[in-house]
Formats: C-alpha cells, sequence, structure tokens
C-alpha cells in the first residue's frame, strides 16, 4: 500500500516507522535504526546524553555559503488503542488502511505524530538531488511523556540559525507560537477493607467517546471519560449506598480520555436500581453531549471484588475528582480564538490500596500554567493528599518579524498561488524549548493534515503529504 502514494521516499520511511515500535522512552530501537541507516549513507551522526539523534548533511554542491538549517521532529509517538484491540505497542507493527484520501489507523493511533515530519526530515537526508544548504536533523525521544529530548538538548550542539519544526497537524497554516505547561502528579496511599457480606459487585463502563490531542482539541468540548464517570459515581454514592473498589480511565497524559471503568459494591438485590440508574445517566449525558459525542455507551456488568476502599478515601477520591478542573479555563485575549490557559484530567488509577492520577496544564502564559497547576494542588491539599507539579517546560513566544516565516509564506504563494495563515497552537511544541537553549534561532512549524491524533482512528490526509513535501523542498532551495 505504502508503495503506491507519493511522494515514495517519504511514504517509504513511514511505513519504516509503522513497523519498528516507539512509544516514549523506548524508541533506541528505532533510534539506531535510523543512525545505522544515516551511517550508510556517509551522514554524520551524534546521540546526546538524553537520548536524542542527530544527523548532518553536508550542503549541496555551490550552496555551502548558505546558513545552516535544523529540520526538527520527534521520533515517539502517542500509544493509544480501544480496549477490545489486542494491539501491543512494545512489539506489533501500526497497521493502517487508506480510506477516502485519508492514511487510517482503525483500532489504534497512527503515529503520523510526528512519524509524517521525521519521514520528510528522512527523505531529505536521503535525497541527492535537493539544493539546500548544510542541513542538522534532530529527532529528539520523549515528546509525548514530557518533552524530555527537548530538555535535555544542550546548548550548542546546533549550529543552525535556523529551524522549520515539521510537527503541526493543519496544512495551509505556519506555526509562530505554541503554549507551555506542566504536570500535576497527585499519589494517595489508602486502607483496603473487606467487602462486607451480602453485597454484589459491578463494573461499570464509560466507552465511545472520541478522545482526541489534550491540546488540539481541549476546547471542543468532548467527553472526559474520566470526569463523566465520576460524576456517575458521585450521584451513585449519594442515593445509594455504594462501596468503590476500583477507577481506572485515560492511558496518556495528553490525551483526552475516552474510556473510564468502576468496580461497585451494592447491598444484593440493588441490580435492577443499578441498571435504571445507569439508563438515566446515559439518556442525561447522550443529551447533555449531543452532536459532539454519538458514541457514548454507559453500562454494567456482574463481576466479583475481595476488597474495598474506606469510607473517607471514597469520599476524598470522589469528590475531589468531582471538584478537580478540566477544560478550557482562558482564552487568550491577544490571539483571537486560541486557548489561552486548559488543563487535562487525562489518567486515574484507583484501588483500595491507593492510587494516582495526572492532570497535564498548558497555558500560552507561563504564570497561567503555574497558576491553574497551583489551583489544583491546592485542592487537593484540603484532604492532605499529595500533589506535586512536574516537567514544567516554557511556551513558544511569537515573532511576527520572522525572516523565515516571511520566506515560508512567499514560498508557499510561489508554489501554490494561494496565501497561507500564521497561527499560534494551545498544544505544546518543542520550538520553545529548543529557542530557550538557543536564543536567537528563527524557527517556524509547519505539516501535513492529521486528524484525530492522540486517539484510535488517528489519519493523515495523503495529498497533504505530498504539498508539505513539495513546500519543504521548496523552502529548502529558497533558503539563503
Amino acid at each position: 500500500m505504502f508503495s503506491d502514494l507519493h511522494p515514495s521516499t517519504v511514504w517509504a520511511h513511514f511505513a519504516t516507522l509503522c513497523r519498528i515500535p516507539r512509544q516514549s522512552k523506548q524508541e533506541e530501537a528505532l533510534r539506531d535504526h535510523l543512525r545505522e541507516w544515516a551511517n550508510g549513507r556517509g551522514l554524520a551522526t551524534q546521540v546526546d546524553a538524553a537520548g536524542n539523534l542527530i544527523v548532518r548533511k553536508s550542503a549541496s554542491p555551490g550552496r555551502e555559503h548558505v546558513p545552516g538549517m535544523v529540520l526538527q521532529g520527534h521520533l515517539d509517538m502517542v500509544c493509544q488503542k480501544n480496549s477490545d484491540s489486542t494491539h501491543d505497542f512494545s512489539r506489533d507493527p501500526i497497521k493502517a488502511v487508506l480510506r477516502e484520501g485519508f492514511l487510517v489507523a482503525e483500532d489504534t493511533t497512527l503515529g503520523a505524530d510526528n512519524g509524517m515530519g521525521v519521514a520528510m526530515i528522512l527523505a531529505v537526508l536521503e535525497d541527492r538531488g535537493l539544493a539546500h544548504g548544510p542541513i542538522e536533523a534532530l529527532f529528539t525521544v520523549d515528546e509525548e511523556a514530557g518533552m524530555g529530548g527537548a530538555q535535555g538538548l544542550a546548548s550548542g550542539v546546533l549550529q543552525g540559525s535556523v529551524m522549520l519544526n515539521l510537527d503541526t497537524e493543519e496544512w495551509g497554516e505556519f506555526y509562530l507560537g505554541c503554549a507551555g505547561g506542566m504536570d500535576v502528579n497527585v499519589s494517595r496511599p489508602g486502607q483496603a477493607l473487606p467487602l462486607p457480606g451480602g453485597h454484589e459487585t459491578w463494573q461499570l463502563s464509560l466507552r465511545g467517546l472520541r478522545g482526541g490531542h489534550s491540546g488540539v482539541n481541549i476546547h471542543e468540548e468532548r467527553g472526559n471519560a474520566i470526569k463523566l464517570l465520576v460524576r456517575v459515581l458521585h450521584d451513585l454514592a449519594r442515593r445509594h449506598p455504594m462501596l468503590l473498589s476500583e477507577l481506572r480511565g485515560g492511558t496518556a497524559r495528553n490525551a483526552l480520555p475516552r474510556e473510564a471503568f468502576a468496580t461497585i459494591a451494592l447491598p444484593a438485590g440493588r441490580g435492577a436500581e443499578l441498571a435504571d440508574e445507569l439508563v438515566r445517566w446515559q439518556n442525561l449525558l447522550s443529551q447533555e453531549l449531543a452532536g459532539v459525542e454519538p458514541g457514548l455507551q454507559l453500562s454494567a456488568q456482574a463481576t466479583s471484588v475481595a476488597q474495598v476502599l474506606s469510607d473517607q478515601d471514597q469520599g476524598v477520591w470522589l469528590n475531589t475528582l468531582h471538584a478537580s478542573p478540566h477544560g478550557v479555563r482562558r482564552m487568550s485575549q491577544r490571539v483571537p480564538s486560541v486557548v489561552e490557559t486548559s488543563n487535562n484530567l487525562g489518567m486515574v488509577d484507583l484501588k483500595p490500596s491507593g492510587g494516582n492520577c495526572n492532570f497535564m496544564v498548558r497555558s500560552l502564559l507561563d504564570s497561567g500554567s503555574q497558576a491553574l497547576a497551583d489551583e489544583i494542588v491546592s485542592l487537593w491539599a484540603l484532604s492532605s493528599t499529595v500533589a506535586e507539579s512536574a516537567g514544567q517546560y516554557p511556551g513558544w513566544t511569537p515573532n511576527p518579524d520572522s525572516a523565515l516565516l516571511k520566506l515560508c509564506q512567499r514560498v508557499y504563494r510561489d508554489e501554490f498561488q494561494a496565501e497561507s495563515t500564521v497561527q499560534v497552537i494551545h498544544a505544546g511544541l518543542e520550538c520553545g524549548i529548543i529557542a530557550a537553549k538557543y536564543p536567537g534561532m528563527d524557527i517556524v512549524s509547519f505539516g501535513p493534515t492529521i486528524r484525530g491524533a492522540h486517539a484510535p482512528g488517528e489519519s493523515v490526509d495523503v495529498a497533504s503529504v505530498a504539498r508539505t513535501w513539495q513546500l519543504l523542498t521548496a523552502i529548502l532551495a529558497a533558503h539563503a
């Protein structure tokens, strides 16, 4: 299938990326393969202390005087799958199909974020017929789990004065700024109690949500499976003698939770009442999320457990998760129609012996992410629950006078006889971290159209890949 797509070299490299597993913090196999591939073509390579791979390609003949350019993308991908999928991201290749002009992974994430950018950079390194100045390809690791590769990049390693980041997801747009952010990690030990006699146990499942990127899609009011199920549990505990045994949901900090599951106990004979309650909640949530989450499903099935949370721990978790913020906090007053500050309750894993959850906070203002993170920490402190901020990374401040942006806009106009647009994205890009380490580096980001990043069903517009390749190679040729 990949061999039938254009440009063939880009898709051949993407096929390689689909074949070699590349979870965050487990990129070694792919990095080693790419380093061997580059060395075999006479390209200079370096792996830094953070695990990033840097590949250098000399200028094409007659272009040695051109200032060096950095091409940057990240090797890892968000690994999300539907709960009924048997896919193992540690060993199985990504399976994709072509449908209506999009390459789609039906039951898992595709890894077009940021595999398409990486594939294009590899194609540039391979193509000996391109016109370009000196090139440094920077392939970072651990972007999706905290931007560890960019955080660990040392100053003085890169020599280029300009950088193209190929990690955005809307063709025809150049990105000039992004949000920064941090995580808030919550942990609380518990006192496991034996399940009292005379109880029946049930597993509640909330499934079928769209999920998505916690930065790109946060303003679309998509459902958060954790928040919705906690809302149901909070109400059940108020109206019935419910005991909570387990709660889990979400699998990635930067993905909107699509599914959540809880195990509860009720006095024997309450099954019919539970069924009625779930029907009521199914209808209520479907009405509230009409047009946004048509696939929402709330169900229960009998199960068995031996332990439950104490009354105190159950109250702390349900009350505090119910009260915890999620979604857009503030829209930007400086950049119209762009989210300024938000957070995503991305994961929870709770058992009778204790539990943890994660909030990912983003803001165009470093003070905005710090303020919201402090609020979340303060909320959990009311119950003496440990909540700590970690992994802070800076935003990328827009530079509307960017010479590289003007070059990109001119090339786009010449190549496609149309005007591009300039955007600031609420998602986190590595550009802000790299810019802080390399003051004065001129940076622009662009890429093909990707739909549903960070969720099963992720897809990439095949035609936009060809256009992005055309634009990238034309910018390299025009850069002087």
